[in-house]
């Protein structure tokens, strides 16, 4: 249940911000980006926060929080938890202000990330892990932060976090002064999209806010069909920046009057345009990052000929995720392929395989197999990658035709997840 009083960010605090985040946060720079106004026939720009000191827009809410804060709270030193980059911003914060601060992080946050924390944060910051989730590492500092009398510097549910966040619109407004008709922003725990939306509804009211989300943790989604927020029990974690499995009370109060729609995208499709951007354009994005991008196929119709904003959120990606991103990127598109397979135990059964059942452009990508000498047949793991997706039909009903198959894995999580 919702037990904050009702709040929405006004315009004045929003501007004070503003100022205090000057000389502290870069103007980030509003790019049109030519491969996706191709694909769209759209002006498509890009907000690009991936370029600010910390590689995220968080550093904007966690700076203006801590601002607003008295001499005696900051004695006290902060504490906050977060899956990267909040922590990177509080992190900055505290280099920057010379204050003490305290930062729990999931266990299976990405190591660049955590090497990121503890180097923007430098001697004023100590970094714990806790938990395997944003949430329980939450739990976990708000322990802490009792015990010790600290500030929490939460990463998304705090008016002076959204007003922080919001000063992207302001940003935005400046730089496309024309009519902006959508604004793509990826949503977490909601702090960039409530504070966003709120300036741009009061000062650019025509403009429509797609909220987007990964498939695996739509915790505003949910809380929007629901008409509260409410509690994922289970989340996938690969959109380490946006998978929380409760958004914040102010931010879906705020995002519910605000945002014209929620869009989940699947992980693989996210995958896809993060490869796109790095292939085509250059830019390096972590998953939460190309969120916005990758909503757009879902809307080409509607935003055909008009002036599309999305914010690039962040680029903190380790580049050991690549392999997995790759194929998962693959699979998604219908491209990686993995079955059991049964050889006859005898000599020539591989070639007859490759020569008969692949078509002349599949590749194996995988295989495991144990020759055991008590056997008539052995049953191999299989990984097959193809050039065009239509061809998996030919490749099956081959591998049926001359007694090969035993199972197709792509359809089993369980099995899957063992070789991805």
């Amino acid at each position: 249940m919702n037990t904050h009083t009702t709040y929405f960010p006004s315009l004045q605090s929003v501007q004070q911000a503003a100022e205090r985040l000057k000389g502290i946060i870069n103007h980030t720079p509003l790019t049109l980006n030519r491969t996706a106004c191709e694909m769209y026939g759209a002006n498509i720009y890009f907000k690009r926060e991936d370029l600010q000191p910390v590689r995220s827009y968080k550093l904007r809410g966690a700076y203006n929080k801590m601002a607003t804060l008295s001499a005696d709270e900051l004695a006290k030193g902060v504490v906050c938890a977060s899956a990267g980059n909040h922590a990177q911003g509080v992190a900055f914060a505290c280099n920057k202000m010379k204050v003490y601060g305290t930062i729990f992080m999931p266990t299976p946050t990405p190591g660049q990330k955590l090497e990121q924390v503890r180097m923007f944060g430098g001697e004023f910051v100590n970094v714990v892990l806790a938990g395997d989730t944003f949430d329980e590492a939450k739990d976990a500092a708000a322990d802490f932060c009792a015990s010790q009398r600290a500030v929490f510097i939460h990463p998304f549910d705090d008016p002076h976090i959204i007003e922080g966040q919001a000063t992207i619109g302001l940003e935005l407004l400046e730089q496309l002064p024309d009519c902006i008709d959508y604004v793509f922003v990826p949503v977490g725990g909601g702090g960039l999209a409530s504070g966003l939306s709120a300036v741009l509804q009061s000062l650019s009211p025509e403009t429509k806010i797609i909220g987007v989300e990964p498939a695996g943790a739509p915790s505003m989604k949910k809380a929007l069909e629901k008409g509260e927020t409410v509690l994922l029990e289970r989340i996938n974690k690969f959109v380490d920046g946006a998978a929380v499995q409760r958004v914040g009370e102010y931010t879906f109060d705020i995002c519910k009057q605000t945002l014209h729609d929620m869009q989940t995208v699947d992980e693989g499709r996210i995958c896809q345009v993060i490869l796109s951007l790095y292939n085509k354009d250059a830019i390096v994005v972590e998953p939460a990052g190309a969120l916005s991008v990758a909503a757009l196929g879902y809307y080409a119709k509607e935003i055909e000929g008009k002036n599309v904003v999305c914010v690039i959120s962040g680029s903190n990606n380790d580049i050991t995720r690549m392999e997995e991103i790759k194929e998962r990127a693959l699979l998604y598109a219908g491209l990686k392929h993995y079955f059991l397979v049964k050889f006859p135990q005898r000599p020539g059964a591989l070639r007859e395989f490759v020569m008969n059942v692949l078509g002349p452009t599949d590749d194996i990508t995988h295989f495991e197999y144990t020759k055991k000498n008590s056997k008539e047949k052995g049953t191999a793991v299989v990984g097959i990658e193809l050039k065009q997706a239509a061809e998996f039909e030919s490749l099956i009903t081959n591998m049926k035709e001359r007694g090969f198959f035993v199972d197709y894995l792509n359809n089993q999580p369980h099995l899957l997840n063992l070789l991805v």
